[in-house]
């Protein structure tokens, strides 16, 4: 492969990427049109992917393929509690509660991190560089719509406090896929599982317009 594998990655998963950024939840969230508690169920959903991605991620530090990955600084599990206890109060692991599709995401995750160093990328990749890029404009929009405190308790979820430099940290992320310790074979294999990501995502977002459907 003479194109630099984070391009291809990205170029590849364009079309699920698209849909799941379009998808009718995500427009009306974004749009304004849904209440905080849309929002809050939403923040649920990523408690429990992320608490796949990060719990599987200490036994990969030292794996040649995905311990490259594992990165502190990006870990999300902490600020989406802190935000669930501002939107549900301090009982909010009480009334959590899996949407089938975030249920099947997660076991994905956790399956990946637990055989397939490979998949575990692309997972990590799918998350971790949408959060960064993607992610800043869910938390401008929240602040806006429900009055969050400007990266404060609520969006703490999208805010990196140990990434000074975004836009640097993703150079070197993109480096890190280009020089990812994998064939070609195990490559494409990588972008499918990415594809796969990206169809959990809007299988939960489906899930998600589902419960939270606008009125006529």
């Amino acid at each position: 492969m003479d194109t630099p594998f984070s391009t291809l990655i990205r170029t590849a998963s364009h079309e699920q990427h698209t849909e799941a950024e379009t998808s009718s939840f995500m427009g009306d969230l974004l749009g304004g049109r849904l209440g905080v508690d849309a929002y809050a169920r939403y923040t649920e959903q990523l408690w429990f992917v992320y608490r796949a991605l990060e719990e599987g991620a200490e036994a990969l530090r030292e794996d040649p393929v995905a311990g490259p990955f594992v990165q502190p600084e990006l870990f999300r599990t902490a600020a989406l509690e802190r935000d669930l206890a501002h939107l549900r109060g301090p009982d909010w692991r009480d009334g959590l509660s899996p949407l089938p599709a975030t249920t099947a995401y997660a076991e994905r995750v956790a399956e990946c991190a637990r055989e397939w160093p490979g998949g575990y990328v692309a997972h990590h990749y799918t998350r971790y560089l949408g959060d960064l890029s993607g992610g800043q404009i869910i938390r401008d929009k929240a602040e806006r719509t429900w009055g969050f405190a400007r990266k404060g308790d609520g969006v703490r979820f999208y805010v990196f406090e140990g990434i000074s430099n975004p836009a640097a940290f993703k150079r070197a992320y993109r480096e890190l896929l280009d020089g990812v310790k994998a064939d070609d074979l195990e490559k494409q294999r990588i972008i499918d599982e990415c594809k796969r990501a990206f169809d959990f995502n809007s299988a939960v977002f489906h899930q998600l317009g589902g419960e939270f459907p606008l009125s006529a």
